[in-house]
């Protein structure tokens, strides 16, 4: 945990939205990353385009896109963000599928959020169209693996 503990908590421990109107408008950058892991056949199924409800890797990376752009409607003390740019890219393995989202911005707070909603929104895509061929799918090891922008300055998960 950094210097400032929970920002998001007031003196008294209640849920607050962190006042941003004194930061610096820089450009901000996040990548976050999660794996959906499933049966061999239900992968070889994803890859061929065989899944009954359609393409799946296009779907789940347009559901990610969207998620991104209404973070601040699904996590209740995020700011609404003008984002500038959204990529996700979704790569199948033998028995998985893995996710990474890139969110870009010029403002007053990062993307952290933004990235990390992409991922799980598209895993959750994943899952939801895959879902009737493999109800043992597993969304794991979501997280952040990269930041830059803003005071705190650049991260890396130190994997």
């Amino acid at each position: 945990m950094g210097d400032e503990g929970f920002t998001h908590l007031d003196s008294e421990g209640r849920a607050r939205m962190v006042d941003v109107g004194g930061k610096e408008v820089t450009q901000r950058r996040a990548v976050a990353r999660v794996r959906v892991t499933m049966q061999e056949e239900t992968a070889l199924a994803l890859a061929d385009g065989a899944v009954a409800k359609g393409d799946v890797l296009a779907v789940a990376r347009v559901a990610g896109i969207q998620a991104a752009k209404r973070t601040s409607e699904l996590i209740p003390l995020c700011h609404p963000l003008m984002l500038s740019s959204v990529q996700v890219d979704l790569t199948p393995g033998p028995s998985w599928v893995d996710i990474e989202a890139t969110a870009e911005t010029v403002d007053r707070t990062g993307v952290e959020m933004e990235a990390l909603t992409a991922c799980s929104v598209a895993a959750l895509t994943v899952y939801d169209m895959c879902k009737a061929r493999d109800r043992a799918m597993q969304v794991e090891a979501l997280g952040l693996v990269e930041k830059s922008g803003g005071r705190s300055g650049d991260w890396h998960r130190p994997d």
